[in-house]
């Protein structure tokens, strides 16, 4: 059992090994980075919140002091990827700080998706330090849900089999 936090994962569906073991290995990295507590290392991953309706899955990060030009969303395939940079404030004035827990730097966070988005399926705004993405399933990935007709007696199949057997009294 992995003690790395995952959200999805994908299965055997990863064809190329290397590229496998890289992510975990950037994954076991930045949840390393996430459990210091020390500003200096950087923003870490924002806090995310992931749901799922029948047609998309839908994505809010909160990156208080971000501007929206310091966000970059991206897909590698079924991975998004959410990282940018908290810029520290630009004035330096002497003062006796007490306290300081803000923390400024390079953020970082992935999660793998249970299909692979099609282009232009990702939508994106940023609102009050909340970035919130739309991501559209495809087609092939939505639920439908069918009723399936239940007939009485044996399937055909096995029928003629029953049929088919000889018999064997000697």
């Amino acid at each position: 059992m992995s003690l790395l936090p995952r959200l999805w994962t994908t299965g055997s569906q990863e064809l190329d090994p290397f590229r496998a073991m890289r992510r975990e290995m950037e994954n076991a990295f930045r949840a390393f980075d996430q459990s210091s507590s020390s500003p200096n290392i950087g923003a870490g991953a924002p806090a995310i919140s992931v749901a799922e309706t029948k047609d998309a899955f839908e994505v809010t990060a909160e990156l208080p002091g971000v501007d929206e030009k310091d966000i970059k969303v991206s897909l590698d395939e079924n991975q998004l990827v959410i990282s940018g940079e908290k810029k520290a404030e630009t004035t330096k004035e002497e003062k006796d700080w007490h306290v300081e827990e803000r923390s400024y730097g390079s953020f970082y966070r992935s999660m793998s998706l249970p299909f692979e988005p099609e282009d232009g399926a990702v939508d994106a705004h940023f609102d009050k330090g909340v970035l919130h993405l739309t991501i559209k399933k495809p087609a092939r990935a939505t639920k439908l849900t069918r009723t399936v007709n239940i007939k009485t007696g044996a399937p055909p199949s096995v029928e003629a089999s029953k049929s088919a057997a000889p018999n064997k009294a000697a």
